[in-house]
């Protein structure tokens, strides 16, 4: 399997973090559990690195092959969902991660599962028609950061790191039984949902603290 689906697939198949005494994927720099990463945009490789070369990549105005994965939680209390627009953006579960592939230059779906990450088919109007509707998603950094969005209870919609989506879908493949994928799984997503929704900055003041 080729191309993000395979990429994603390929890396979730491990944990994303190194365990002890794993080094650095650029320097060999020995790293812990606790590192950073940045993406290979062309071979849609995501890499444990260390703090030394993650600030090599941070600059996101630069053409670069690899980027830095930041550390930012987005919340977007106004995100809006017509009724139908899920259903016209062709995924079949309640919960779903969007990220703009730049190297394909087009936005890219998948979901969780049984057998990790499973992409979805996008058809690129409904998309635009959420994205017409939602003009703050605009904030997304391409190939690093991802839009969760998740419709079970209640319609919500975050950016988060691309890396956290890796970790929660590994998670999930690890733990899913059954056709809905049991308690254990339910109960990582809403550990996970916590988590992000502790982190999460609203849209609005991500905007108002920019430079202008």
């Amino acid at each position: 399997m080729t191309g993000p689906l395979g990429a994603l697939n390929r890396i979730t198949r491990t944990k994303p973090t190194a365990p002890v005494g794993e080094r650095c994927e650029m320097c060999a720099e020995p790293i812990g559990d606790e590192h950073q990463h940045v993406v290979n945009t062309q071979a849609r490789q995501l890499m444990c690195v260390c703090r030394g070369c993650y600030l090599l990549f941070t600059d996101a105005s630069a053409e670069l092959r690899y980027r830095a994965v930041p550390d930012r939680y987005v919340s977007f209390p106004e995100f809006e969902l017509g009724p139908g627009q899920w259903e016209e953006l062709e995924i079949p579960v309640g919960l779903a991660f969007f990220f703009r592939n730049s190297t394909l230059d087009r936005t890219v779906a998948f979901y969780p599962g049984p057998a990790g990450a499973t992409e979805s088919e996008l058809p690129l109007e409904a998309w635009d028609n959420v994205l017409a509707a939602n003009p703050q998603l605009a904030l997304l950094t391409d190939d690093v950061e991802a839009l969760l969005i998740r419709t079970n209870g209640g319609i919500t919609c975050h950016i988060v790191p691309i890396d956290a989506c890796y970790q929660l879908v590994g998670t999930l493949r690890r733990l899913w039984r059954g056709f809905d994928g049991g308690q254990d799984a339910h109960r990582e997503i809403e550990n996970f949902f916590a988590a992000v929704n502790a982190r999460s900055r609203p849209a609005q003041a991500v905007v108002s603290d920019a430079p202008s």
